[in-house]
């Protein structure tokens, strides 16, 4: 400009206005500039859709987000709110698991109890009267005590299972020169008939458990007439359709009718042999435990 203009600001125009007033903005913001140069500041002015716009001193406006920041927070959030679901339906299918694998076991659990009538309960199978008795051999009743003799009276016989191919088949005493002995299902009196019975509910042959089997000393072919003389040691050989099993003696006992203990389970597998003693009294039990070979 040739000089400053000395005209009043009302004999100005509106255009005139507005160029004075673009022209002290300027130099303004050329002042400022000068001084942060001079202080050591330096203003920056933000690229082309790059942040919010500075204010005159240079900072951001007050109070104005960037729009990528909120949006950054909407996805994590969202994130977050994802995985909480997630996490809370693997928690329900794993309890769900858990609690049908629970319900499995119980029920197998209920699968393998086993009844035992009262009978075998309180007695040990096999009891008779002597066959030179008035009426000659019978089941015993007097053997039951007598405030249980009514009740076990009452009972229905068991049923007897059918025959599995892990139950046992045949019994060999080699050391008394008996072999081949048949094994039923069952030691109730019409089963000890036929010959050595497995009582219903104890374990098979080679499993961990107590093999429990009985059999007559002087009725229906005196199978056990001379179990007495089996020694620790002396081997019983016990077969099932597909296998067969050795055990080894290793304690001999006589016992009172009602020691039924004799037939509770074990944890390593045992074999228990039961008949009546002595020979045509028949007052007691004697009771031959054998422990499988190798196991």
């Amino acid at each position: 400009m040739a000089g400053r203009d000395r005209r009043k600001p009302d004999d100005l125009s509106e255009k005139e206005l507005e160029h004075l007033l673009a022209e002290k903005r300027l130099a303004a913001r050329s002042q400022r500039l000068e001084e942060f140069r001079k202080s050591g500041r330096r203003l920056a002015a933000p690229e082309r859709g790059q942040g919010p716009p500075a204010n005159e001193s240079g900072e951001s406006s007050p109070g104005v987000k960037p729009a990528g920041s909120s949006k950054t927070l909407d996805r994590l959030l969202l994130v977050v709110e994802v995985g909480a679901v997630v996490g809370l339906a693997v928690v329900l299918i794993n309890g769900a698991g858990v609690l049908r694998e629970l319900n499995r076991d119980v029920s197998r659990a209920i699968d393998r109890v086993t009844p035992t009538p009262l009978i075998f309960a309180v007695v040990l199978p096999s009891g008779h009267t002597p066959p030179t008795a008035p009426g000659g051999a019978r089941p015993n009743d007097a053997e039951i005590p007598e405030n249980l003799r009514t009740l076990v009276q009452s009972l229905p016989l068991p049923p007897v299972p059918t025959r599995g191919p892990e139950q046992p088949v045949q019994l060999d005493l080699p050391t008394l020169g008996e072999v081949g002995i048949p094994v039923v299902e069952g030691d109730g009196w019409e089963q000890l008939k036929l010959g050595v019975g497995h009582h219903i509910g104890s374990a098979d042959p080679g499993e961990d458990g107590n093999v429990v089997l009985s059999g007559h000393d002087d009725i229906y072919g005196e199978i056990f007439k001379n179990l007495g003389s089996l020694k620790p040691g002396d081997p019983v050989i016990l077969y099932t359709i597909t296998r067969q099993f050795t055990y080894r003696v290793v304690s001999t006992e006589v016992v009172a009718p009602t020691d039924v203990a004799v037939m509770g389970p074990t944890v390593r597998p045992t074999l228990t042999l039961i008949t009546c003693y002595p020979y045509m009294v028949d007052t007691q039990r004697i009771v031959v435990v054998a422990e499988l070979q190798g196991g």
